[in-house]
This record gives C-alpha cells, sequence and structure tokens, in this order.
C-alpha cells in the first residue's frame, strides 16, 4: 500500500464526514483523484461509504481498513525506536568521546531529535551544554555530531554518524 493510501485512510478515521474536497485539499491532490482511490479502498474492503444526504456521503473504516492502519501505524513506531536507539547509541559514544578528552563543559550547536537526544545524554553524564561560549563546539548535523575546538586551531572531529537512512 502505498503512502497516500494510508494518509486517505488515517484522514477518514480521523473524520468520517469529511468531504472528497475535503480530502483533496488536505492530501493535495485532484478531486477526481481521491474519488478513485476512494473506490480502490471500497474494492479492496478497507472503507465503506453510507448516503447522509443525496450528494453528501459519509466514510467508515471497515476492521479491515483498521487494521492496515493499525499495522502502519506500529511499523512507523519500530521505524522510530531504531532511529531513536541508533541517535541514542552515538549520543553515548559522543559524550563517552569527550568525558575522555576531559571536557566538562561544550557550546551544543543544532536542532531537532539528534540535538536534543545529545542534550539529555550529555546531562546525564554530567557534561554541561550551554547556548553561550565554551572552549568546544559539538555540532548537530543531521544525525552526525562534530566536536570542534573553539580555540584558533579550530581543529574539528566527525564523533559519531549515527543513522545515515532509515
Amino acid at each position: 500500500m502505498r503512502d497516500y493510501e494510508y494518509q486517505l485512510l488515517d484522514a477518514i478515521a480521523n473524520n468520517p464526514t469529511v468531504t472528497q474536497a475535503g480530502l483533496a485539499a488536505q492530501l493535495g491532490v485532484a478531486v477526481g483523484s481521491i474519488n478513485w482511490y476512494i473506490k480502490r479502498m471500497v474494492a479492496k474492503g478497507y472503507v465503506k461509504s453510507t448516503r447522509m444526504q443525496r450528494t453528501r456521503l459519509k466514510y467508515h473504516l471497515t476492521p479491515d481498513g483498521v487494521a492496515v492502519l493499525a499495522r502502519r501505524t506500529a511499523e512507523y513506531m519500530e521505524q522510530s525506536l531504531v532511529v531513536y536507539r541508533k541517535l541514542r547509541r552515538a549520543a553515548t559514544e559522543t559524550v563517552a568521546d569527550i568525558r575522555r578528552k576531559g571536557i566538562e563543559c561544550v557550546l551544543l550547536q543544532g536542532d531537532g531529535d539528534a540535538t536534543d537526544i545529545l542534550r539529555l545524554t550529555l546531562l546525564e553524564h554530567g557534561v554541561v551544554s550551554t547556548s553561550a561560549s565554551a572552549d568546544w563546539l559539538v555540532r548537530c548535523i543531521g544525525h552526525d555530531y562534530y566536536l570542534e575546538s573553539c580555540s584558533k586551531s579550530g581543529a574539528t572531529t566527525n564523533l559519531h554518524a549515527s543513522v545515515r537512512s532509515t
């Protein structure tokens, strides 16, 4: 099943009275495409429609549709946990390297989940992360951590690349 089909099932699960025009706007596709997708979902036994008014339909997920959506959600959660575990391992290794170098305070630079995981790991291991100034800088770029000296020599070390792709 394709992503847009899961998105369609999810949208119907969240709002059974949504119109085809509303689904099209929400998913960024043409109304005619939504009509075709819904007919496919009905044929597969994932969606059932009932008439609310003369020109208005209400959509319901069938037990099979709910099962498919639940399976997809479980797969997504499992993939997220795999990414988290890799990030956490890389953050733990990074902090161990920082501690081995005798560094007690770092300037942490970056946004996103990898940065948040590293920030918490630093805190757990007693390394101060600051947004002010420090002798050492840890850059979080994507899922990679880079340790840089803030001195004039500017040495950079790629500490740990955690995740390339999922």
